[in-house]
């Protein structure tokens, strides 16, 4: 018999996967999106620049507000130092489109 500690870990820990597993396909979707508005021209109108940016911060809130729970798998610790540095690639990346559209 297991013992309902390993149980509830396993759990949360599934759960913890599904989570980082969401925010990457997002920041894809993100990185995407300021991809495909380098190759059009004037694609950056405010209502786009400010849907974007607010994209960002929510993902970006969503990454460093996260309190990695020390059972978690050294993977995931991993995965999100990845996705950290994704988010600033991508701000970096829209900012380039943001400033050609100015």
């Amino acid at each position: 018999m297991s013992m309902p500690r390993d149980n509830i870990y396993s759990e949360m820990n599934e759960a913890w996967g599904t989570y980082l597993t969401a925010l990457e396909k997002s920041i894809d979707m993100l990185e995407k999106d300021i991809e495909e508005a380098k190759k059009l021209a004037g694609v950056c109108t405010n209502e786009w620049c400010e849907a974007i940016e607010h994209v960002i911060d929510d993902l970006n809130n969503a990454l460093f507000s996260i309190s990695e729970p020390r059972w978690s798998d050294i993977d995931y610790s991993k995965r999100i130092k990845t996705l950290k540095r994704r988010i600033y690639d991508i701000y970096v990346n829209y900012k380039d489109v943001y400033a050609s559209a100015a």
